[in-house]
């Protein structure tokens, strides 16, 4: 076998932990000595051991002279736990390849250096593009301290997620389902709109147990569902929502503006049904924009603080739009089904007053393509907005 053979290795157990490990990244590491693997491990949820400890506790023999390949560069400071530099010195592993650079400013370059200096070998950046595709959101909340957003919906294959009365249970299959729960429990928070709720219902939660992302079922500790965040200019939700019903059993957060006038009609019903909402046990933000709306850049930083790392998009065509315009979408999944609505009053993806020209519109690079059932899912990364 060859260094790309126990990488690869190293990059299948990291994705095992997805869902369970956030704000932490996944992370996969094998040892290997003579050409043996023994030793193996990957960061199984937030809190526990790391990767490469993960590796070091299953070791069936010494590591003396081992090789160690990790996804990402190893900690060297105290956190959850101790620094993963200091284990593998202890076990004298004489070379570690290294796939992605941590940006976290408590490691950046610094885990390397140290097992340099301690006469370890070093490769770094093997098969880096690989291992950075493992955790995008790490990456970017570690650098920006806001939430990576990725923007889901289910469209027909003319572009409606809704036909002219409001029907859209289901356009796409029971396969494609299955991939966005999958995709709920792999973030931390989930945002939908008021129309949403007030349209559907919905609970925003994980239903399908055992199910992972599109690559397959995960293998994390049970289930994990995340915060759900409305966004709810008015405070208009329904009481007997089942969003509010479940708050006390889900955590639910909701944005809007906050109240009218001091001393006005509005400003005391607001702050009268805020009280209620909190009672049931939903937090309620106040994050007004210049234009009467919730302010949704004020929001990724509010959700950052309270640690919530990644958000999924589930948010009707005013609120996917708004969120484009506010910069803050970094992925876009779309699933297209094998079906045709019609009608110039169908709802689609994204709604608002649209561009003007073309040059305006909101650049998408395309990452994949999967076939999901019937249905087909376009992956993409947002280029040019934000």
């Amino acid at each position: 076998m060859t260094d790309r053979d126990y990488m690869e290795r190293a990059i299948c157990l990291a994705k095992k932990g997805r869902g369970y490990t956030n704000p932490n990244p996944v992370v996969g590491a094998v040892i290997v000595r003579d050409g043996k693997v023994i030793g193996e491990g990957y960061h199984r949820i937030w809190g526990g051991l790391h990767a490469e400890r993960e590796a070091i506790a299953s070791l069936r023999e010494s590591a003396r002279g081992a090789s160690l390949y990790v996804t990402l560069e190893p900690c060297c400071h105290y956190g959850k736990t101790p620094p993963c530099t200091e284990a593998i010195l202890e076990e004298k592993i004489t070379r570690v390849v290294i796939g992605s650079r941590d940006p976290n400013p408590k490691v950046s370059g610094r885990g390397a250096e140290i097992l340099r200096q301690a006469g370890v070998e070093v490769v770094e950046d093997f098969m880096r593009e690989e291992c950075d595709r493992l955790n995008p959101v790490f990456f970017h909340y570690i650098t920006t301290g806001t939430p990576y957003v990725i923007m889901k919906y289910a469209m027909t294959a003319d572009g409606k997620i809704a036909t002219k009365t409001g029907a859209s249970k289901w356009i796409t299959g029971e396969k494609s389902r299955a991939v966005v729960h999958g995709m709920r429990r792999n973030c931390m928070g989930i945002m939908a709109g008021i129309g949403t709720v007030l349209a559907d219902d919905p609970m925003l939660n994980v239903r399908l147990e055992g199910t992972g992302d599109i690559s397959g079922p995960s293998e994390g500790p049970g289930r994990r569902d995340p915060v759900r965040i409305i966004c709810d200019s008015r405070l208009r939700i329904p009481e007997d929502s089942r969003i509010c019903r479940t708050a006390k059993e889900y955590p639910t957060i909701i944005a809007c503006k906050g109240p009218g006038e001091a001393g006005s009609a509005r400003d005391t019903a607001v702050e009268e049904k805020r009280r209620r909402l909190e009672a049931a046990g939903i937090r309620v933000v106040f994050l007004p924009d210049h234009g009467g709306s919730v302010d949704l850049k004020a929001l990724m930083r509010y959700l950052g603080d309270l640690g919530i790392d990644s958000v999924l998009l589930e948010g009707g065509g005013e609120l996917n739009d708004s969120a484009l315009r506010a910069g803050i979408v970094r992925e876009v999944k779309v699933f297209v089904a094998p079906k045709i609505f019609g009608g110039a009053e169908a709802r689609t993806p994204v709604a608002g007053l649209g561009v003007e020209a073309v040059e305006e519109a909101a650049g998408l690079k395309l990452q994949e393509v999967s076939r999901v059932g019937d249905d087909i899912l376009l992956e993409y990364v947002t280029q040019g907005i934000g």
